[in-house]
């Protein structure tokens, strides 16, 4: 039975706000081991959906046969600077929304531009400054994971940092508790990415130190007035700003300040949901129509290689066969 369901899955992102732009959004929780066809997607969601939302979980293609779906399908990328097959994977879909602005290019080989979008990060867990800003803690504070092998670029840059500052602050815990009792919030980019840290600590009101990255940083917010930034891997730089806005507590202010009202202005998730609906609703009537027409040529040219791959990688026989058989229409 169809019905004008969207079929949401994996990560949550903006699921709740685009139901609340007036869709019905049916989420399908995913294992991480699972591989869904059309008829399998459809015995999930309990209905034949309008249209399929895969919002980018950082796991091998959770679906299969997509170039094939009767109905308009989205891919959300957000990890494409861990995952290089990700532009290929794309390709069978009809929308693709990515995170990353500089890699607008690498997606545009079938979808073309007027389908590939840019939707940037925002702050995923909602932060908004305190109602009564808390005491100050640290002067400079980095919040997340710290591990030589998972982050070794993170983690060699906070021991130059702590070197040259003694008074560096690490923790983990959620960032609306911690932001807020930072003087400066440091934020480290390992692979070079707009990450998601920057929106958060904007949103919390707190004044951010970043790294000098791409991908539409400079376009979003402003140097001096939203946010301060640093030389990538560069400690001496980094430290040298760190002090200056430690010097200067009516900028430091003045710059949370100005971040939040722009998150609030323009990067909430309510914000990514509006450009994503606005993007399913000028989709071409017959663009669904058109890859269907080629779905054989889209399996052949992009997606035939990304199932190989990941049946040569997986060491589950089961999803080694799923991939196999995706990958040569078996």
């Amino acid at each position: 039975m169809s019905s004008d369901a969207i079929a949401w899955l994996g990560g949550d992102y903006f699921r709740d706000q685009l139901a609340a732009l007036g869709h019905r959004v049916v989420h399908i929780p995913m294992a991480a081991t699972e591989i869904l066809d059309w008829d399998t997607l459809v015995s999930r969601a309990g209905c034949q959906p309008a249209a399929v939302i895969y919002a980018d979980c950082s796991l091998p293609p959770p679906l299969v046969g997509m170039e094939r779906f009767p109905c308009p399908t989205v891919f959300y990328a957000v990890d494409s600077h861990i995952h290089s097959w990700y532009p290929m994977y794309a390709q069978g879909f009809d929308l693709v929304a990515v995170s990353l602005r500089d890699h607008l290019p690498r997606f545009r080989q079938r979808p073309g531009e007027g389908r590939v979008f840019w939707l940037p990060p925002f702050p995923l867990g909602g932060e908004r400054p305190p109602a009564r800003p808390p005491v100050k803690e640290w002067d400079l504070l980095f919040a997340g994971k710290v591990d030589p092998e998972l982050t070794p670029g993170r983690h060699a840059l906070l021991r130059e940092v702590r070197a040259r500052f003694p008074g560096l602050a690490v923790r983990q815990g959620r960032f609306g508790d911690l932001f807020p009792r930072a003087r400066v919030v440091l934020n480290i980019a390992e692979a070079g990415d707009l990450n998601f840290r920057v929106f958060e600590a904007m949103a919390c009101g707190a004044c951010l130190l970043t790294p000098e990255v791409g991908h539409g940083q400079s376009r979003l917010f402003t140097e001096g007035v939203h946010m301060a930034t640093y030389p990538p891997d560069d400690p001496d730089q980094l430290v040298a700003r760190a002090c200056a806005l430690l010097d200067d507590a009516p900028a430091r202010e003045a710059m949370g300040r100005a971040a939040s009202d722009e998150i609030d202005a323009r990067h909430r998730p309510h914000h990514r949901a509006h450009t994503l609906a606005e993007a399913l609703n000028a989709l071409p009537r017959d663009a669904v129509a058109q890859r269907l027409a080629r779905a054989r040529a889209i399996h052949a040219k992009y997606l035939r290689l990304v199932y190989l791959h990941w049946a040569e990688a997986s060491d589950d026989p089961v999803r080694r066969a799923r991939f196999l058989a995706a990958g040569t229409g078996s």
